[in-house]
Formats: C-alpha cells, sequence, structure tokens
C-alpha cells in the first residue's frame, strides 16, 4: 500500500508552482474510463426500453448524441479541474480568443448549431429518404457537424448540417407510405391527344412498382412551342428507386409510342433572312 502512494505520488515534472504527479494522470483516465461506462449503459437502457416501447430508431439515436455530447462535455471540465486547469477563468481569460477563432471558425459552428438542432427537433431521423441538392439520400448518420447519406448509387454523401437547415429539403419518409410521381412528355402538334393519354395511363399501369389501386391520371397540360405537353401521375411506395422506375416506365412509353407511330418532337426555329439590296 506504501509503494502504490509512493507511486501515486510521483511528481513527473515541475513548473514553477505547478507540479503534475501521477495521481492526477490515473484520475484523468479513471474520469474518461467512468465516462465511457456511464454512456455504455445509458446506450443499453435506451435501446432497450425502445424495443419494449417499440420507439423510433431515429428519436432513439438522437435521444443517446445529445446525451452523448452532453456527458463528454461535462468530463472534459472535470479533466481539466484535475489538471488545475480552471475552467471558468480560462473562458473568461480567452474571451478574445474566443472570438477571432469563432469569426475563423464560422461554418463550423454552424454546422454545429445545426447539428443540435437536427439532433433536438428529431426533424431528420436515421432512415429517413430526403431530397437534397438535387439528389435523393438515404440518412445513415447524424453528426454533431455532419451527418452522413447512401445516394441512390450507393456511394456515401457527406453533408454539412447547414446544408440541410438552412436550405430546401424534401423528407419524403414523413409522406404516407404510398406516394405521388408525375412524369412528363411532349408529343408532335396533330397527335390523337385522347390515344395519348390512354398510351400514358397503360404505361404507369403496366409497372409492377405502381399501385395500380390509386388513382392513374395522365393530363394535356400545355400547348408548348413545338409540342403537346403531356404528364402522367400515379403512386407508388418506391422512394429510393424512383428513378429507375421512372426510366422503366419511359421506356414503356417510348414503345408504345413507336407502335402506334406517335412522335416525339425535337425544338424547332424558324430563321427568316431578310434580302436588303440596293440598286445604285
Amino acid at each position: 500500500m506504501e509503494l502504490l502512494n509512493k507511486f501515486l505520488e510521483f511528481e513527473l515534472f515541475s513548473i514553477g508552482k505547478y507540479s503534475l504527479m501521477v495521481s492526477t494522470i490515473v484520475l484523468a483516465l479513471f474520469i474518461v474510463v467512468i465516462t465511457k461506462a456511464i454512456l455504455w449503459i445509458v446506450k443499453k437502457s435506451i435501446f432497450r426500453r425502445r424495443k419494449l416501447d417499440k420507439f423510433n430508431e431515429g428519436n432513439t439515436y438522437s435521444l443517446y448524441q445529445i446525451i452523448k455530447y452532453i456527458v463528454w462535455v461535462i468530463a472534459l471540465g472535470i479533466i481539466l479541474e484535475t489538471f488545475g486547469v480552471k475552467v471558468s477563468l480560462l473562458i473568461a481569460g480567452s474571451a478574445a480568443l474566443l472570438v477571432g477563432i469563432g469569426l475563423g471558425l464560422q461554418q463550423t459552428f454552424n454546422d454545429i448549431i445545426s447539428g443540435v438542432i437536427l439532433l433536438s427537433e428529431r426533424t431528420i431521423r436515421i432512415g429517413d429518404i430526403l431530397e437534397v441538392d438535387g439528389g435523393i439520400l438515404k440518412i445513415q448518420e447524424i453528426g454533431l457537424r455532419t451527418s452522413k447519406g447512401l445516394n441512390t448509387d450507393d456511394i456515401s454523401i457527406i453533408i454539412p448540417n447547414s446544408l440541410i437547415t438552412t436550405n430546401k429539403v424534401i423528407n419524403w419518409s414523413h409522406q404516407k407510405r404510398q406516394n405521388r410521381f408525375r412524369i412528363e412528355i411532349g408529343v408532335s402538334y396533330g397527335s390523337d391527344v385522347e390515344l395519348v393519354i390512354k398510351i400514358l395511363q397503360e404505361s404507369a399501369k403496366e409497372h409492377p412498382e405502381v399501385n395500380d389501386e390509386k388513382l392513374i391520371e395522365a393530363r394535356l397540360v400545355n400547348f408548348g412551342n413545338s409540342s403537346l405537353d403531356f404528364q402522367v401521375l400515379f403512386y407508388s411506395s418506391t422512394i429510393f428507386g424512383s428513378d429507375r422506375m421512372k426510366s422503366d416506365i419511359r421506356r414503356i412509353i417510348n414503345k408504345k409510342f413507336i407502335k402506334n407511330k406517335i412522335t416525339i418532337p425535337f425544338p424547332q426555329m424558324d430563321v427568316h433572312i431578310k434580302s436588303n439590296n440596293k440598286q445604285d
């Protein structure tokens, strides 16, 4: 026991009045171990509760992330106090430095605040399918500064949290199980409008992922410059693979148009050349 006390009281180095002992290092490591143990217990407890009460996975993950960040901030403060650093004096004394760092890391802080908002509001959850910046992503992880998603090409995308909170984002998972999609197409003037509408509706209905129990509707939406503009609207539970589904339906439409001799026009422009020959 005496040997242990001598080991713990062994002075590693000394600067002025400050001295670092082995006991301080051991205490800091003990705090880290205790922190990890607390987080492990909290995680097991929360996820066990989720299984019993059938909580949403995203809600559970968000709650755990918030608890984890709070616990680690408290643990870091205690460790600094253990090393003799007065956290309150450190914050007060370095106010000007923190302002400078804040200006330099403004975007980073913006992302962190956005991460706190996402985790606390829980408008975005793990497993949600989002349309962000023109792409469709399935959220895999929500971090404090960035979030990670998987796009339709199975590529992992790292997204700054501020991109989600400050831009227009469509959350397909907030809708009903059946979502409405549309495909737009133009045909040549003089085409049989009723036949085109019939082909569009039949083409959508033939796809196995389209819900044929809900209304499948084709419309003539506009008289374009070079074409009659149509759109076909349908419902489907396929969200993550919606681009593939739309491509399949377009292929069906194209085959039926060729069979029925319905043409898709290309943009046309008439150019008039005015001759202005002057005779002397």
